[in-house]
C-alpha cells in the first residue's frame, strides 16, 4: 500500500541518465507513487525546500554532484529523509559508503521492479514508524513534564494536557494556585514551547513594586515625568515585545494600573507616563495570582472586565498536598540539585523521612519541600538523608509539636517561620548558637528573627 492518510508518497527521483529517469517515473507512477524528478544531485537541497518529498531515490554516479556527495549535504543540513541509492556498479566499497553516510538501502542496476518496489515500501514503513515513535517520545515528554516542572500524578497530567494545548496559542491565561506551587515555572515553560520562544520572555512581580513605580516599570516614561526620572525609559511591554509579559501576583495592582492593563489587552497599545505618544505593542500576556479574584471582583478592588481578559483560560496549580502522588519524585529532584551544589555524597532518604513527608501538609508547597531538602543536604553527615535532619515541626515528639495540617489553612509562612523558631529554641533551652545550627541560619540572623516576632519574653516563660 503506497497512500498515505493525506495523499500518495511522494518519491523524489535524482539521475542524470534521462532515459533511466523516465522509466523510473513510469514505474513508480505505475506502482502509484507521486514523482518529482531531478537531473542532478546539486539540485536536491533546492527541491527540498519548495516540494514536500517522504523519499529520494538517488543516483550514485551523476556528472555535477554524485550521490555520496549529495548524502553527506543532506547529513550537514540535518534532512533526515530515507534515501535509497541506485548503482550500477557491483562495489561493495561504494554501497557501503553510501550506508554510512545515511542511505537506507540500495538497489543494483539493472534495476527490478518488484524488488525496487519492496525496497521503497520498507523504506517508507520505517520512516513512518521513525516518526511515530519520535511523536511518541514529544507526547510523553509533554505528559510527565511541562518545561521544568516535574509530575507525574493524574492531577498533574490534566494540567500538563491543558498546558500542551495552549502553549502554541497567542491566548491570555491566567495562572492559579497558592505560593509556592511553581507558577513562574508554568508560565516559563508556556513561554518556550510557544512560537515566541525566541522572542523576550519578561517578568513581573506586582506586588514588590509600589504603584506608581509598577506603572513606570510597565509602561515606561518620559523625561521629567516625575521627580528622579532624568531620562526616557522604556517598560516591560516594550522591551517584551514580539515576546511574552508575565505578570506575578497580578491581585496586587491598583485599579488605576488595572485600568492601563486593560487597554492594552483590548487595543494592544499605552503611553509611556508623562509621554503622549501612543506605543503599539505585540505581547503575549500571562498572568498569576495566589489571591481570590472571584470575592476580590464582589468587593470591587479587581475588575471584572480584566478578569475576563485575563483568564482566556485559567489553569490552576494544585497544592502539593493534593499531589502526593510526586512528593518522593519531587525530593529526589531537589536532592541531586544541591548534593551537587555543595559537594555532597548523599544517596537519598531513609524511609521514615519519605513516610514524614508523605505525612506533612506542605503548606509552603513545592517552595517549602526545596527548602526542606537543601537545609536537610547542608546538615546531613551521613549517605541517608534521616528525620534527625528535618525542621522540629516535621517530627511527631517535637517540644511544643505544631498542628500543621489544622493550621494550613489559616497560617502564613511567616506564622509558621515564627513558631517554627520558637520550638527550636525551646528544644535547645534558648541556645541560640544550637538554634541557629538546627535551622540552619546564621545566629545573628537568628537574633534578628527574635526580635522581629517578639519572642524574647515568650521563650523566657
Amino acid at each position: 500500500m503506497v497512500n498515505k492518510k493525506s495523499g500518495p508518497y511522494k518519491i523524489l527521483v535524482v539521475d542524470d541518465d534521462i532515459g533511466h529517469r523516465t522509466m523510473l517515473t513510469l514505474n513508480l507512477e505505475g506502482l502509484g507513487y507521486a514523482v518529482t524528478e531531478r537531473e542532478d544531485g546539486d539540485e536536491v537541497l533546492a527541491t527540498l525546500r519548495d516540494v514536500p518529498i517522504d523519499l529520494i531515490l538517488l543516483d550514485l554516479k551523476m556528472e555535477r554532484m554524485g550521490g555520496l556527495v549529495t548524502l553527506k549535504a543532506l547529513s550537514v543540513a540535518g534532512i533526515s529523509i530515507p534515501t535509497v541509492v541506485i548503482t550500477a556498479f557491483s562495489s561493495i566499497e561504494s554501497v557501503v559508503e553510501a550506508m554510512k553516510n545515511g542511505a537506507y538501502d540500495y538497489i543494483a542496476k539493472p534495476i527490478d521492479i518488484d524488488n525496487l518496489a519492496h525496497v521503497l515500501s520498507r523504506a517508507l514503513d520505517h520512516a513512518a514508524l521513525r516518526t511515530e515513535n519520535n511523536q511518541l517520545k514529544e507526547r510523553l515528554s509533554v505528559q510527565y513534564n511541562f518545561g521544568n516542572i516535574i509530575g507525574s500524578s493524574p492531577v498533574m497530567q490534566e494540567m500538563f494536557r491543558t498546558l500542551s494545548l495552549v502553549a502554541g496559542s497567542d491566548a491570555t491565561v491566567l495562572i492559579l494556585g497558592e505560593s509556592g506551587t511553581g507558577k513562574e515555572l508554568v508560565a516559563n515553560g508556556m513561554h518556550e514551547q510557544s512560537p515566541r520562544k525566541n522572542g523576550p520572555f519578561i517578568k513581573v512581580n506586582c506586588s514588590a513594586l509600589h504603584e506608581d513605580l509598577l506603572e513606570s516599570e510597565l509602561f515606561g516614561h518620559e523625561t521629567g515625568a516625575f521627580t528622579g526620572a532624568v531620562s526616557r525609559r522604556k517598560g516591560r511591554f516594550e522591551l517584551a515585545h514580539g515576546g511574552t509579559l508575565f505578570l506575578d501576583e497580578i491581585g496586587d495592582m491598583s485599579p488605576t494600573t488595572q485600568a492601563k492593563i486593560l487597554r492594552v489587552l483590548q487595543e494592544g497599545e499605552f503611553e509611556r507616563l508623562g509621554g503622549t505618544e501612543t506605543i503599539s505593542v505585540d505581547v503575549r500576556l500571562l498572568a498569576a495570582t495566589h489571591k481570590d479574584l472571584a470575592a476580590m471582583i464582589k468587593d470591587e478592588s479587581f475588575r471584572q472586565d480584566l478578569y475576563f481578559r485575563l483568564a482566556v483560560v485559567p489553569v490552576e496549580l494544585p497544592p502539593l498536598r493534593k499531589r502526593q502522588e510526586d512528593i518522593s519524585e519531587l525530593a529526589y529532584h531537589f536532592l541531586k540539585r544541591y548534593t551537587t551544589k555543595n559537594k555532597k555524597g548523599i544517596k537519598g532518604f531513609h524511609p521514615e523521612t519519605l513516610a514524614v513527608f508523605m505525612r506533612y501538609n506542605w503548606p509552603g508547597n513545592i517552595r517549602e519541600l526545596e527548602n526542606t531538602i537543601e537545609r536537610a543536604v547542608i546538615l546531613c553527615l551521613t549517605e541517608q538523608i534521616t528525620s534527625a535532619e528535618l525542621p522540629a515541626h516535621f517530627l511527631p515528639d517535637s517540644p511544643k509539636q505544631v498542628d500543621m495540617q489544622a493550621v494550613s489553612h489559616t497560617w502564613t509562612l511567616r506564622d509558621m517561620e515564627k513558631e517554627m523558631i520558637k520550638a527550636i529554641l525551646l528544644e535547645t533551652k534558648n541556645n541560640k548558637s544550637q538554634a541557629a545550627k538546627h535551622l540552619g541560619i546564621a545566629r545573628q540572623t537568628l537574633i534578628n528573627k527574635i526580635k522581629e516576632y517578639g519572642l524574647q519574653q515568650s521563650i523566657l516563660k
